[in-house]
């Protein structure tokens, strides 16, 4: 759904829930071929039973990636992604494992550069079906003030 969304609705402590995702084998074959990632911690079996995990690990970039999209909701033609800070892989994320996301609006705060635009920032957090958060970063948006 297209839903107008600006600077001024955004609220501070706001917190969303995004859906949730098993990872699948193909997941990280399909994410290996697009990207060019074929380092054995991701698609070797043998070689990560001799790693600390002993399996094989997403990549993180795949995790990142999932993530968004599980939160991704209505459209919002007000917004667009600037971009993002502080990503960290906390724990790693394997084959089986549900991946779900949970937002929260932690800054909003004006544009030096343009007056009729403002950043608002989101707490991104993905976990796994543990609870155990894998993945955290700082989404940032440039969205639209009213007239």
């Amino acid at each position: 759904m297209i839903k107008d969304i600006f600077f001024e609705d955004f609220e501070i402590g706001h917190v969303r829930e995004g859906g949730s995702r098993t990872m699948t084998e193909t997941d990280f074959v399909v994410h290996a071929g697009h990207t060019g990632d074929f380092y054995p911690h991701h698609v070797d079996a043998e070689f990560c039973k001799t790693t600390e995990f002993g399996q094989r690990i997403a990549h993180g970039t795949m995790i990142f990636s999932i993530g968004m999209g599980l939160q991704c909701g209505d459209i919002n033609p007000r917004a667009f992604t600037y971009g993002y800070d502080r990503m960290r892989f906390i724990k790693p994320v394997f084959i089986n494992d549900t991946i779900k996301t949970v937002v929260k609006i932690v800054e909003k705060r004006d544009n030096p550069k343009n007056a009729s635009r403002g950043f608002v920032t989101e707490k991104i957090e993905v976990s796994n079906q543990n609870d155990e958060l894998v993945l955290v970063c700082e989404h940032i948006i440039s969205v639209e003030k009213r007239a």
